[in-house]
């Protein structure tokens, strides 16, 4: 850690504040320590070699009570990630598959205070949970659920199984090129059946020669829906700080650029709490589903991003009316098609101009309306999805001779199994959504 003088503690004390000053203390006391340099979730010890594996898988069907175990980390109120991910096992236990959680935490954790976090959240989630590193055993199957997570799978669950891999994002884009980027990718080459949700992710194991079995995403249309055909105002923002991947402090230059020019226009945010933002905004936190679906209802628009894979809250605000502006990428553009999203470059100004545009675009009511309707008619629901993890879930554990139904699985995801379609150009300001045409 640099050294300095008394004078210049006061100075900076002065000019940034105690908690400035407290904030630089412990970012320079965690580069010391050297953990900033682990950057993963996972012991060095746990992690394993894609060339050095040598798994052994079922020989012959699995008996009809087998169990699928479920490899992640342990969750926090409110993920995303986890949600969809129960919702997986909680299809399964429906269509009469039981399910196993192995939790893995690489700092050791308390695991009956891991568990009591999901039963709290998730009381609908029926499955047994388990430690991870105890072993990975008694399921015939078993579904790694982050790069981390594979590594663990492939370390602790050596026993004869069906292996899979369900892909949320491409998690090796969560890291600069380096050593953690090549250890997640790598974790595509294990040999696990993987699931990509989405086309995004299947786009872009494709193009590293990484097959994959694509299902699309899912809406709950039961909690988002379009309640508000009056008037609306403001825009909101989904913040998780401590994802990049998640745009946080992109988000929050552009909506200091927005209220410079729509003071009026009321930011709200939800997720992570906010602090220290230069301008007014109403921060409410984590929301259940009932409760965001109220603020989704109640505003022109706002900001999704996301840099990994497609984010659930374009759609769910596009259930309710809302206009969501969403980081441009050509990925992102072959999964997310509906035609009220307003895509702008990942730049301040950018993004800025787009709520702009989505704030000051005349007959928000038709458009609102509009917007939810193309969204209801397009929407996937969590159950089609269920359906296909299902059908690929019980084509693994009926063995070798039997394992391919990719035909049968197609048919179930509705989405056919033709390639990937080519990805699209960024729009021109002529072919923007919101664009007032001259006359």
């Amino acid at each position: 850690m640099t050294h300095i003088g008394l004078g210049e503690l006061v100075r900076r004390v002065r000019r940034d504040g105690v908690g400035g000053v407290s904030r630089r203390v412990i970012y320079e006391l965690y580069h010391r320590s050297g953990a900033s340099s682990l950057g993963r979730a996972i012991a060095d010890a746990d992690l394993v070699g894609a060339s050095a594996l040598d798994l052994p898988t079922l020989d012959g069907p699995a008996p009809a009570d087998a169990k699928v175990g479920w490899v992640m980390a342990a969750p926090a109120a409110g993920s995303g990630g986890h949600t969809t991910l129960f919702r997986m096992i909680a299809g399964l236990r429906e269509r009469g598959l039981s399910s196993v959680i192995f939790l893995y935490d690489a700092r050791g954790g308390d695991l009956e205070r891991h568990a009591r976090v999901i039963r709290e959240h998730w009381p609908w989630l029926d499955a047994e949970i388990r430690d991870a590193r105890a072993g990975i055993t008694g399921v015939a199957a078993a579904v790694a659920s982050s790069w981390e997570s594979a590594h663990v799978l492939a370390k602790y669950g050596t026993a004869p199984m069906a292996r899979l891999y369900f892909v949320q994002d491409f998690e090796p884009f969560f890291h600069p090129r380096g050593s953690t980027y090549a250890l997640a990718e790598n974790t595509y080459r294990f040999g696990f059946r993987i699931i990509a949700l989405g086309r995004m992710v299947h786009s872009l194991l494709l193009e590293r020669g990484v097959a994959s079995d694509l299902v699309p995403f899912g809406r709950d249309a039961q909690s988002y829906r379009f309640e508000n055909r009056g008037d609306r105002s403001g825009v909101l923002f989904y913040v998780r700080r401590q994802n990049e991947r998640r745009g946080y402090s992109l988000g929050t230059l552009a909506l200091e650029e927005f209220h410079r020019r729509h003071p009026e226009q009321t930011i709200h945010t939800f997720g992570d709490t906010v602090s220290n933002w230069t301008v007014p905004v109403i921060d409410h936190g984590n929301l259940d589903p009932s409760q965001l679906n109220d603020l989704y209802n109640r505003v022109l628009g706002g900001l999704a991003l996301s840099f990994t894979n497609v984010s659930l809250v374009p759609e769910e605000m596009l259930a309710a009316g809302a206009i969501p502006v969403v980081n441009d990428d050509p990925y992102a553009r072959v999964e997310l098609r509906h035609s009220h999203v307003v895509w702008a470059a990942p730049d301040p100004s950018a993004l800025a101009e787009a709520l702009c545009t989505v704030v000051e675009a005349p007959d928000a009511r038709r458009r609102a309306a509009a917007a939810a309707g193309e969204e209801e008619s397009a929407s996937v629901s969590w159950s089609t999805v269920q359906d296909a993890v299902f059908a690929i879930i019980s084509d693994e554990l009926r063995g070798p001779v039997s394992r391919g139904a990719g035909a049968a699985i197609s048919e179930v995801v509705g989405i056919g199994s033709s390639p990937v379609p080519p990805l699209q150009a960024a729009p021109t300001d002529d072919d923007h959504p919101l664009r007032e045409r001259p006359t």
